[in-house]
C-alpha cells in the first residue's frame, strides 16, 4: 500500500461515511466529538498547498484519552465531560505535522479500563461487522472508525491489549510499539509503566507508516527512548514474494495454545503458521512458563498505578465538581458521581494492594513476577527466535451485554497483557473468520525490533490475500 493510496481517502469521503455509519441513535457511536467544519477547512487548505508531507490531507481519528487543543478530552468519563486540554499530545502533534487532519475523538472504556468499550459514560460502541457485538476495548471507537471505513488511520492506547484486542474483533491491524518508542506526553495516564500509544490501520503498511510518524524521542516524556526510528514502512514492503521470510525463526509459545483458546481460532493460527513455513520461516515450539501469572500480575499492578494516577480527579483543579457543604463531602460526591463502576472497582483494588500490610504481599510480589515474565521473553529471543506468533484473543467478539462478570472480561486480554508487562512490541492482524466474525493473529518481537515484526506481518498478509480495503 503506497502513501498515495492512503491519501485517496479524503476528508469529504470520511464525513460521507461517518454520516452513513456513525451518526444517529442507530449508529456505531464510535466518536464522542467531531470537528466537521475545522477538518473540511483544513482539507481545503491542504488541497491548495504544495505539501509533500506523508499524510497531507489524510483524515485520522484520535482516542479520547489523547490530549487535543481543538476538541474535548473526556477519557469516556463524566468526570472530564467537556474538558479541553491546554496542550496537545506529542503523537497527535506529529500526525498534524505530517499533514494529517483530525476529524474527531473516539469512544473508549472510561479511563481505558475495559475490554469492550461498554464502560464508556457515553454509551457503548458497536462493532461494524456485527452491531450486536462489541468492538473490543478500551480503544473500541478508534478500531470501529477504521473498520467502518470512516478513516484509514487512528490512534489508540494500550495498557493490557487495548489496541490489539479491538483490532482482532474488528478485523483490522493494530500495533503496540516497544515501551518508550512513542511518547506518552499528552496521554492521560492509567498505569504509567504499562501505557502505550498505538496505531490502527486497514493494512500492515499503513500501520507501519503511522507508527513511523509518531515514534521518536520526546524531551517531554522522560520514559521516551532515544533510539533512532528505522524506516518501518519499508519493512512492510515485500522485496521477495516467494520466500520473503527465509532465515526467520518464528516461535510458537505453547502456553498460548491451551484449552482456553477457541478451537476454531486455533485452527486459523495453525494455518497461519503453515503459511509462515511456506514463506521460508522456521517455526519452533517455545515456552514462556510464567504466562499463566500475567492476568493476576496485571490486575495488581495496573489498578495500583491507577489509584495513584486518578487521585488528581478530585473536583478542585479541573473536571466535574459536585456541590457539597465541606471539602471531604465534595471529594466524595465528585468522585462517586464522576467515576463509573469499573473505574471505581479498580481504584479500590489498587488502593487496597498499596495499603499498609498488603504492599509486600501483593504489589511487591507482582513486580517480582513481572520481572520473571520479562525474562521469559528475553530468554526466548536470545535463543535465536526472531518473532513469536500467537492468537490475539481467545474468542471472537462477544455480544453487547453478554459478559457481565468482571473476571471473565479480564480474561479476554489473556494473550495480550504479557507484551505490556514486558514492554515489547506486538501487533494483531486479521487471519480469518469464525461464524462471520474476524479473528486476529498476534506477532511479538524483541524490544525495539518492530522492523522484523512488520516484515513477518506483511509477508503473512500478502500470503493470505486478506489486506482489507485493498
Amino acid at each position: 500500500m503506497s502513501v498515495e493510496s492512503l491519501k485517496t481517502h479524503t476528508v469529504e469521503a470520511a464525513w460521507a461515511q461517518y454520516d452513513a455509519v456513525d451518526a444517529g441513535p442507530s449508529g456505531l457511536n464510535a466518536f464522542l466529538a467531531v470537528d466537521r467544519e475545522g477538518s473540511l477547512a483544513a482539507a481545503r487548505a491542504s488541497a491548495t498547498s504544495a505539501s509533500t508531507a506523508d499524510l497531507a490531507g489524510v483524515p485520522v481519528a484520535i482516542k479520547d484519552n489523547l490530549a487535543t487543543l481543538t476538541l474535548p478530552t473526556t477519557c469516556g468519563s463524566r468526570i472530564l465531560e467537556g474538558y479541553v486540554s491546554p496542550y496537545e499530545a506529542t503523537a497527535v502533534r506529529k500526525l498534524r505535522d505530517a499533514g494529517a487532519i483530525v476529524i474527531g475523538k473516539t469512544n473508549m472504556d472510561e479511563f481505558a479500563m475495559g475490554s469492550s468499550t461498554e464502560n464508556s459514560a457515553y454509551g457503548p460502541t458497536r462493532n461494524p461487522v456485527d452491531r450486536t457485538r462489541v468492538p473490543g476495548g478500551s480503544s473500541g471507537g478508534s478500531a470501529a472508525a477504521v473498520a467502518a471505513g470512516v478513516v484509514r488511520l487512528a490512534l489508540g492506547s494500550e495498557t493490557g491489549g487495548s489496541v490489539r484486542q479491538p483490532a482482532a474483533f474488528c478485523g483490522i491491524v493494530g500495533v503496540k510499539p516497544t515501551y518508550g518508542r512513542v511518547s506518552r506526553f499528552g496521554l492521560v495516564a492509567y498505569a504509567s509503566s504499562l501505557d502505550h500509544v498505538g496505531v490502527f490501520a486497514r493494512n500492515v503498511h499503513d500501520a507501519a507508516l503511522g507508527l513511523e510518524i509518531i515514534a521518536g524521542h520526546d524531551p517531554y516524556d522522560a520514559t521516551c527512548a532515544s533510539q533512532p526510528v528505522p524506516p518501518l514502512r519499508e519493512s512492510a514492503v515485500l522485496l521477495d514474494r516467494t520466500q520473503p521470510l527465509a532465515g526467520l525463526v518464528v516461535g510458537r509459545p505453547v502456553e498460548y495454545f491451551t484449552d482456553a483458546l477457541d478451537i476454531r481460532i486455533r485452527a486459523h493460527c495453525d494455518a497461519s503458521l503453515e503459511r509462515l513455513r511456506a514463506l521460508g520461516a522456521e517455526v519452533r515450539d517455545v515456552s514462556l512458563p510464567h504466562t499463566a501469572l500475567a492476568i493476576p500480575v496485571y490486575y495488581v499492578l495496573a489498578p495500583a498505578e491507577a489509584s495513584s494516577n486518578l487521585a488528581r480527579y478530585d473536583g478542585v483543579r479541573y473536571g466535574l465538581r459536585a456541590n457539597a457543604d465541606g471539602l471531604r463531602e465534595m471529594y466524595e460526591r465528585t468522585r462517586s458521581g464522576g467515576f463509573g463502576a469499573e473505574v471505581t472497582r479498580r481504584i479500590l483494588l489498587g488502593t487496597y494492594v498499596l495499603s499498609a500490610g498488603y504492599y509486600d504481599a501483593y504489589y511487591r510480589r507482582a513486580q517480582t513476577v513481572r520481572t520473571l515474565i520479562t525474562q521469559d521473553f528475553e530468554r526466548v529471543f536470545a535463543s535465536g527466535v526472531h518473532v513469536l506468533f500467537t492468537p490475539t484473543a481467545p474468542t471472537p467478539a462477544f455480544r453487547i451485554g453478554e459478559v457481565s462478570d468482571p473476571y471473565d472480561m479480564y480474561l479476554s486480554d489473556i494473550y495480550t497483557v504479557t507484551a505490556n508487562l514486558a514492554g515489547i512490541p506486538a501487533m494483531s492482524q486479521p487471519i480469518g473468520l469464525v461464524d462471520g466474525l474476524p479473528v486476529g493473529g498476534q506477532f511479538m518481537a524483541a524490544r525495539f525490533d518492530e522492523t522484523t515484526m512488520f516484515k513477518a506481518a506483511a509477508a503473512l498478509e500478502h500470503a493470505m490475500g486478506m489486506e482489507i480495503g485493498a
